[in-house]
């Protein structure tokens, strides 16, 4: 007998025993599919990956669900968060040296010969009785100084937004690696039948002067079963496709269908133990359910008309910021775990004189009443919302030394706010020096940002990891810390 006829077999009989141990799932997933034991559990599954993993929660979370609100492209630290009056003082004068030292930069601006300081283009308030200094660009997020954390201290290694956004979104740099929506589903599990874990959306700048995409794997599950990616509401036609039944089919037509279905992949899986099997099946059935949850979803008759109005002119505009920070309102309402909400259009390489407070007006409104609307119904304690993009902007201008009209990329030093789920509110942690540039006290990497999250949600960093290719991986990968100085 060959060698390769050997492994053959070897193959073979390893799939039988993986899947003699997977039939259990299969055959309680068929159940659920069948109206069978409700003692399955709420997922619906009686996998303890639907479910949540085996003792998780580590401990008793102070955040049940978390929003993100991206903002792509890398908004201004030194215009929005972070006031300098020195370089006010020095506007036009160059960056000394001693400043920049051997800070990486990004190609369009490593080889300047020039660094002429740009000054914050609007000048900045103070807020709330926590005196919190913001711009005044940002009048609504203002409004929340006393509910906030500003963390003026963030810092990456990464120069481009592809790289940076992958970064924050799965701990690597490099594409393939699970996403922190598919991190939480797998480790935590779902709390509601009829919608997905973790969902979504994403929109642009009005006049679509970023050319970012968005791509599949900032929300992907990486090699972890695909059922635990996020599921993409589009901003176009149908929220979600193929949800609709197609003509001359009804309901029940579609349900004996899928039972039909069910049975049949069930089998499947105990024969092969394919986890991908196991994501068709409990697929199948989350949309079936999607067919009249998600209609609800977006049927805004229910919402007054002071709700509408605190969204914005846009709020009913599908497809827009406004009206995703709505309906992102109403997925954590109805039990979603993980809401991503990724926004593009701050990255003013060139016009930033005016782009910028555009963006603002857009999209400082939106996230503000968000974060009111869940205060106001006693969910702000519990849901974690997080505001940021991939990295900041220079403090030197880029373009026309003489007559600079945008900034560049920075990583080396930005800002973030965070807001309930166990946040200190009317706080700054975290400062740089008089440029903006260097971090002087309490430095917050991307890994600790991400390792204090999950700790919101109840998990240890460094105890959530799945073995892939012979190691076990971690959103954290082997760096981070929690950030304790943030934490109520």
């Amino acid at each position: 007998m060959n060698e390769l006829h050997q492994e053959n077999i070897a193959r073979v009989t390893r799939r039988q025993l993986f899947g003699s141990a997977a039939g259990g799932v299969g055959l309680a997933a068929l159940a659920s599919l069948l109206g069978g034991d409700s003692a399955l559990g709420a997922g619906g599954l009686s996998s303890s990956a639907e479910n949540g993993l085996p003792g998780l929660p580590h401990f008793a979370p102070k955040a049940k669900r978390v929003v993100v609100l991206w903002q792509g492209g890398g908004p201004s630290h030194v215009d929005l968060f972070d006031p300098k009056p020195v370089m006010r003082e020095m506007a036009g004068k160059d960056i000394p040296d001693s400043v920049r030292g051997t800070t990486r930069l990004s190609t369009m601006s490593s080889s300047n010969a020039k660094w002429p300081i740009v000054p914050a283009i609007k000048p900045f308030q103070k807020y709330g009785e926590s005196g919190l200094e913001i711009s005044s660009m940002l009048p609504n997020i203002g409004a929340l100084a006393d509910d906030i954390c500003v963390v003026r201290s963030m810092h990456t290694e990464a120069v481009n937004h592809a790289p940076g956004v992958t970064f924050f979104m799965t701990g690597s740099q490099v594409p393939g690696r699970p996403s922190m929506g598919s991190w939480l589903s797998y480790g935590l599990g779902s709390e509601t039948d009829n919608l997905p874990t973790f969902v979504v959306m994403t929109s642009s700048d009005k006049g679509k002067t970023c050319g970012q995409l968005f791509f599949d794997y900032y929300w992907g599950s990486g090699f972890l079963p695909s059922r635990f990616q996020g599921v993409r509401f589009r901003n176009t036609g149908d929220l979600v496709p193929y949800l609709a039944n197609p003509p001359g089919v009804s309901r029940e037509g579609r349900r004996a269908l899928l039972d039909e279905m069910a049975e049949i992949n069930a089998a499947h899986l105990a024969d092969y133990g394919d986890p991908e099997i196991d994501t068709r099946i409990s697929q199948y059935e989350m949309a079936f359910r999607m067919q009249t949850s998600v209609p609800d979803l977006v049927d805004f008759s229910g919402e007054s008309k002071a709700t509408i109005e605190r969204y914005g002119p846009d709020a009913l505009l599908k497809g827009s910021y406004a009206n995703n920070c709505l309906v992102a309102r109403r997925l954590l309402e109805r039990g979603v775990r993980f809401v991503q909400l990724m926004h593009s259009g701050w990255d003013q390489h060139g016009n930033l004189f005016t782009q910028l407070e555009m963006q603002c007006r857009d999209t400082e409104g939106p996230s503000a009443a968000l974060v009111r609307d869940l205060k106001e119904r006693g969910m702000l304690d519990d849901t974690l919302v997080v505001w940021g993009g991939e990295f900041g902007r220079t403090p030197f201008g880029q373009g026309d030394p003489a007559s600079p009209k945008g900034r560049d990329h920075f990583g080396k030093a930005y800002t973030w706010w965070l807001a309930g789920g166990g946040i200190k509110p009317g706080t700054v942690y975290g400062s740089t020096d008089d440029f903006a540039w260097n971090i002087t006290s309490d430095p917050v990497h991307v890994h600790d940002m991400q390792a204090t999250m999950l700790h919101l949600c109840g998990i240890d960093h460094t105890r959530l990891t799945s073995r892939y290719q012979g190691r076990q991986y971690r959103l954290t990968d082997v760096h981070g810390k929690v950030i304790n100085g943030i934490i109520a």
